[in-house]
């Protein structure tokens, strides 16, 4: 089959154009280069570097390759900065989904996989299950779950088959660390690394699951082509046991050797405090199972940090509305 992969130079895209190239596809993607790494890309892919809002481009894309299957992966999945950044996050949040929902349409893909997000559900008791009625409370959750609308209304209009999936919390290699607004797990370890204090914003106390990247990798390809999925909003990740920020802390140092303190920030703007999701509905659809444990997602991520290089954090997006709630760490470059 011919597959597209929107973002496939970030980590989730790059990480699925590898399983696809493996399993015997031919693999076409496109990047602006925004949130990923060029070197992630395999080699084998057919690469554009084309951003997703341009409808006219991508649309000429899926023309010229006559492609089956379009995962849109790429986002700007910033939801803390979505609060304070709210017209950049959004805008490559939604509009360039409907720009690649609308070409993948009109040139009547068999299926379409969009990326969402676990802040889709916002603000609801967790675990957070797929027949929840979803609460998001931030702009970048907001515009996930605007954008799942649009997906599911205009597929059903011209007989397209979507899959929904929600991933929450991916960790491991390729994943980007340079990056000051995303990406908690990578932020400590590079931190450290760097012999800097980890930053925590509140108590700490906030609860998540982490998922291994290949874990998700496998359930997210089955998506492509079960029957089972066809027409399902299916989250992906593991549910057997939560952490605090403040463990994970731990846990990083405890690996690198680290001695040194965190230091605690105020809360940030709307940020959910326990957020998780129950996986029974993949675990029962695409057979989903976790082989890897946090500590060994902490070894591996830090592994790839070490091979690739110590880094400058890279602030290179403005921030939009700059008063009392915006936080410290981005306002004065702290981290």
């Amino acid at each position: 089959m011919n597959i597209f992969i929107t973002g496939i130079a970030g980590f989730l895209g790059s990480h699925l154009a590898e399983e696809c190239i493996n399993k015997g596809h031919n693999v076409y993607g496109n990047d602006n280069l925004i949130g990923g790494y060029k070197d992630n890309i395999p080699k084998e892919v057919i690469f554009s570097n084309i951003d997703c809002n341009n409808f006219e481009d991508i649309n000429e894309l899926f023309k010229q390759n006559n492609i089956d299957v379009v995962y849109h992966c790429a986002a700007t999945a910033y939801e803390g900065l979505s609060v304070v950044s709210p017209n950049f996050v959004t805008k490559n949040i939604f509009q360039s989904s409907v720009s690649v929902f609308s070409a993948a349409i009109n040139n009547k893909v068999k299926r379409i996989v969009f990326c969402s997000s676990m802040a889709r559900y916002g603000n609801i008791n967790p675990p957070f299950t797929e027949d929840s009625d979803p609460n998001p409370v931030d702009p970048y959750g907001i515009a996930k779950l605007a954008a799942e609308k649009v997906l599911i209304s205009l597929c059903k209009l011209n007989n397209i088959e979507w899959v929904i999936a929600v991933p929450h919390n991916i960790v491991g290699p390729k994943q980007k660390y340079d990056d000051p607004y995303r990406n908690v797990m990578s932020i400590i370890i590079h931190k450290m690394l760097k012999k800097e204090k980890p930053i925590i914003y509140g108590d700490g106390e906030q609860k998540r699951c982490f998922s291994f990247i290949k874990d998700c990798i496998t359930p997210l390809y089955k998506m492509m082509t079960s029957h089972d999925a066809n027409n399902q909003i299916i989250n992906i990740g593991p549910d057997e046991g939560t952490i605090s920020i403040n463990e994970l802390v731990n846990l990083c140092a405890n690996h690198l050797g680290y001695n040194g303190k965190p230091i605690y920030f105020k809360d940030r703007p709307l940020e959910v405090k326990n957020a998780f999701c129950s996986s029974d509905k993949a675990r029962r659809l695409l057979d989903y199972k976790t082989s890897t444990n946090i500590e060994t997602a902490i070894k591996e991520t830090a592994k790839y940090i070490k091979k690739k290089g110590i880094k400058d954090f890279d602030y290179n997006f403005d921030i939009e509305i700059d008063n009392s709630l915006t936080p410290k760490t981005w306002k004065d470059k702290i981290i």
